[in-house]
């Protein structure tokens, strides 16, 4: 930034300077090309000496272009004689600014020496792609290795100056202001000072005042408000134009074919990192005043977990990271304060199950010595299961009914509507900030401007645009399907794999079920003392199983991150949006099927289809099929839950928070004992991790997969939310404290939306209705029960009492066949063949002896017909509430309507008064024009 007076002095240790600050002649900017009288390039060399910029430009504006592009050099040619000379001073640690302490960092680039001939190629690569970094307009700086700390590291500045900023920002269509706002701000909320101890003092909320914006335009620079070109562009929308330059600068021209971008860089080794600088210390302001010390703000107001109360700093958010990390922060902030509503809701619901314990009829009837230790049920298994007494499910019972009741029917009607407001009081939240944030009009520039490097490296055909008429690459329709169907013969085997893994897990169950049955005889986990009376086969079975499928989606996850990176590179998308769209959808469905797989079989296929006594079914004829628990499959589903959701969220903090923690502490041992002039920004910045290009999209993946979690399977675990709620709070400041101390600072992007996510988001809001309503019906015991209650019950009054016995069929043991027959000394002491001649099994068919021994009676059907209108009417009545509450909602709110209607009125104005202004003052200074002349065209206007 630019001081008044004299030269701004540096603080700290000197540093020996190495410079490699060119400035271009006429001859070596045009490389020996004839210029034309005014100075200018032709135009058909435009596309070497500015990058980034379009190659259809009109001759007249390349002209201009390039004029002024000269003119930069002409100027800094003699600006670096004249600091050549200067005395070199020492520099501040916190420094951002080049070793004049005028102009400041916007860019840095690392990379080492390599002795090898490999690395002969990377030297001349940096340096010619240097030397079109500076024909682009921009300058630099080189720090020696013998000045970093390693002794080993080169790191090049990069400071872009104003009329580099000015032509990119009229290429970019980045938005400044032009007079401050005089709309009238919201007034305030009724019982505000209740809300008080969670508010941020407004100087960190609103950094900057409410300005009409319109989109810059080099020529009209007097019609925006720019009392400073050193301050009007912010350092984000800084470091956004540079590294728009130098993903497009070329270095190397090889086989007719122009390789450009430091993406490309960076892969093939000839830079190490490409980075923007923080603004300070995080702990500790800048000794320098003209440093924003925004980073310290950040921390001190947002990332400690002390603020975990507080209100978020968006608007300070978006201005120091940019616009794409403000929307998602501002999507889990609201997300989080959702789901203390779900939270709420569930905890009652939660409550009322266990203030009802007591009165759990079934559950009472399966612990009773009367009832459940008098019915012997038939084994679980073959060969190694013998036969067991009802009342040794009597813990799991009471525990399953914690979730299976009727205030768990409630809970998930309530989520299928609260999904609904969520995301569509999102779009409401989302539109306020799109114009907050200057993001109505984006959408449109963006598709339109952010093509990616690779996609104009690698289409080398182009065509003509049929709307903007000029030359535009494109990927040929034979290429693009060939490579579609690649993409999707990838997925399809990935999702397989997948597939067979589930399959793997099942099996596992299936093998272990009889291992667990034959250890845990009757009395074997009573060493176990107080834990043992809840263990049993099937707890240790789903407990180990979950655990086990836990392994495999973690291993998976990390194989299949790198083949939908590399497929999605496959496709070569047009536009970032377009790449990140694809590979979130690509990663998503992997996602889906990896986690929710295991969860999806114990809701709706354990249990299901496991035949009866003498006709049992087989998987792989092998494998005999799981039965539930008399109890239900509910509990088993809430425990695979708990342990896939829980076990998650504590990896992922694990992830996020440790690891690049660990990273840094070992990456800086060394830098912590040098003396504090020595360890400058670039070098401490460079010492963090790197966020990477898909850094947020895993933080999205995150937060969708744990928004499945509590929507499709809610029903099962209605203390869901609750944990996703207190896993968020932290995940809200983790989250903040990693960008604000951890990572290096982000490239500035914009977005307008939270993108691909939206469209998942309503599709797993739909499926979550039917899911929640199958498991209800089918999962769930409530749907039987409920068909007892009303209309099999034996007395004249409605009550369950009997209902176990009723839900249990009956079959003569001597009709077992040999192979499921238990082996000798598998049953237990009490079992006596002689006296006990039939076992239970949950179904609903025919005794022994009844002419349609073993079939289904009618009650069966009446269960059936109940559950399927329960699932019919619960989802109809959802969708029309869902629908209801989305119609009432508009998704834009009516006063930021008008505010947008009126700011594009305000800006057409503005800008019309102030080219009739200019108008008349070329008017007014134009000798051929006369008085009366001048009067008749002032009328006029």
């Amino acid at each position: 930034m630019a001081e008044t007076g004299s030269m701004k002095k540096f603080r700290g240790n000197e540093k020996e300077p190495t410079l490699i600050e060119m400035s271009p002649k006429t001859d070596e900017s045009s490389g020996g090309e004839d210029t034309n009288g005014h100075g200018c390039l032709p135009s058909s060399t435009i596309a070497s000496h500015l990058p980034g910029i379009p190659e259809t430009l009109s001759t007249r504006e390349s002209a201009c272009l390039i004029s002024n592009m000269q003119g930069i050099w002409r100027k800094r040619a003699l600006f670096l004689k004249c600091r050549c000379r200067m005395e070199k001073r020492p520099q501040s640690k916190d420094s951002i600014f080049f070793r004049d302490g005028i102009r400041r960092i916007d860019f840095v680039l690392s990379y080492v020496d390599d002795p090898t001939k490999d690395g002969e190629k990377k030297a001349e690569r940096r340096k010619e792609f240097e030397i079109n970094l500076q024909k682009a307009g921009l300058e630099l700086e080189t720090e020696g290795k013998n000045e970093s700390d390693d002794g080993k590291t080169y790191f090049l500045k990069i400071h872009s100056p104003w009329d580099v900023l000015a032509t990119y920002a009229e290429v970019l269509k980045i938005k400044v202001p032009f007079k401050e706002s005089d709309i009238p701000s919201d007034s305030e909320t009724p019982l505000s000072w209740l809300f008080k101890p969670f508010k941020l003092p407004p100087d960190v909320m609103y950094p900057e005042p409410d300005y009409f914006t319109s989109p810059f335009e080099k020529n009209k620079s007097g019609f925006f408000l720019i009392d400073d070109k050193d301050t009007i562009f912010p350092p984000s929308t800084r470091n956004r134009i540079v590294y728009y330059i130098l993903s497009r600068c070329p270095y190397a021209t090889e086989e007719g074919k122009k390789k450009l971008g430091i993406k490309r860089l960076l892969n093939n080794g000839s830079y190490t990192t490409a980075f923007p600088l923080h603004d300070c210390r995080y702990w500790k302001k800048a000794r320098d005043q003209n440093c924003e010390n925004e980073r310290f703000t950040l921390y001190r107001s947002w990332a400690r977990f002390m603020c975990f109360y507080k209100e978020q700093p968006l608007n300070l958010i978006r201005k120091y990271y940019g616009e794409k990390i403000g929307i998602y922060f501002a999507w889990l902030g609201f997300y989080t304060e959702m789901l203390f509503y779900a939270a709420l809701v569930g905890l009652i619901c939660f409550c009322y199950g266990a203030s009802t314990y007591s009165d759990n009829v079934w559950s009472q009837e399966i612990c009773s010595v009367d009832i459940g230790g008098e019915i012997v049920m038939c084994p679980l298994c073959d060969r190694k299961c013998g036969y067991w007494k009802l009342n040794t499910t009597c813990e799991s019972s009471f525990q399953s009914h914690l979730f299976d009741n009727v205030g768990t029917l409630f809970f998930a009607m309530f989520m299928g509507i609260w999904v609904t407001m969520f995301l569509e009081f999102w779009k409401r939240r989302q539109a306020r900030l799109e114009y907050e944030w200057d993001l109505v009009d984006f959408e449109e520039e963006q598709q339109q401007l952010q093509l990616r490097p690779e996609y104009e490296t690698k289409c080398t055909r182009r065509r003509m645009n049929p709307v903007t008429q000029e030359l535009e690459p494109f990927l040929p329709l034979t290429s693009k399907c060939a490579r579609f169907c690649l993409s999707g013969a990838t997925v399809v085997f990935w999702i397989a794999l997948i597939i067979a893994c589930i399959i793997a897990v099942i099996a596992y169950r299936l093998a272990v079920y009889a291992a667990f049955a034959s250890i845990m005889k009757e009395n074997q986990t009573q060493d176990l003392q107080l834990v043992g009376s809840l263990i049993t086969p099937q707890l240790a079975t789903s407990v180990t199983a979950s655990c086990l499928n836990f392994v495999v989606i973690m291993i998976l996850n990390i194989l299949y991150e790198r083949v939908a990176i590399w497929i999605t590179d496959l496709e070569i998308p047009k536009t970032h949006l377009e790449y990140e769209n694809r590979l979130t959808m690509k990663m998503f469905l992997f996602q889906f099927v990896n986690y929710y797989s295991s969860c999806f079989y114990v809701a709706f296929f354990k249990g299901k289809f496991v035949g009866y006594p003498g006709n049992y079914t087989y998987m792989f004829g092998v494998l005999r099929n799981e039965e539930c628990d008399p109890g239900g499959c509910l509990i088993e589903l809430t425990t695979q839950l708990l342990i896939v959701m829980a076990g998650k969220q504590i990896w992922g903090n694990i992830q996020e928070a440790l690891v690049p923690w660990l990273k840094n502490w070992w990456g800086s041992r060394k830098a912590r004992n040098h003396p504090e002039g020595l360890y400058t920004r670039w070098e401490q910045d460079h010492d963090l991790q790197c966020l990477g290009q898909l850094g947020l999209f895993y933080e999205y993946l995150e937060m969708v997969i744990q928004f499945g979690f509590i929507t499709l399977f809610v029903a099962s675990f209605p203390l869901a939310p609750l944990l996703a709620l207190c896993n968020n709070i932290l995940e809200v400041r983790v989250d903040a404290w990693k960008f604000t101390t951890q990572f290096r600072r982000p490239v500035a992007a914009k977005a307008h939306s939270i993108g691909a996510w939206q469209e998942i988001l309503n599709g797993v809001a739909i499926l979550s209705v039917v899911t929640n309503a199958f498991i209800v019906a089918f999962t769930s015991d409530m749907i039987p029960r409920l068909v007892y209650y009303y209309a099999y019950h034996p007395g004249t009054e409605n009550s369950m009492e009997g209902y176990i016995n009723n839900s249990l069929s009956i079959f003569n043991i001597s009709q077992f066949k040999p192979h499921n027959m238990p082996e000798d000394g598998e049953s237990p002491s009490w079992f006596n063949s002689s006296i006990i001649t039939s076992c239970r099994y949950r179904d609903y068919r025919y005794p022994p002896g009844h002419e349609k021994e073993y079939q289904h009676t009618m009650q069966f059907w009446h269960v059936l017909a109940a559950k399927m209108a329960f699932i019919i009417i619960m989802e109809h009545v959802v969708f029309m509430v869902k629908f209801f509450v989305a119609w009432m909602i508009p998704d834009v709110p009516n006063d930021v309507k008008a505010r947008v209607k009126r700011e594009k009125y305000l800006t057409q104005e503005y800008l019309h008064n102030y080219e009739i202004e200019m108008l008349k003052k070329q008017l007014g200074e134009n000798s051929s024009f006369s008085t009366d002349h001048h009067e008749v065209l002032s009328e006029v206007i």
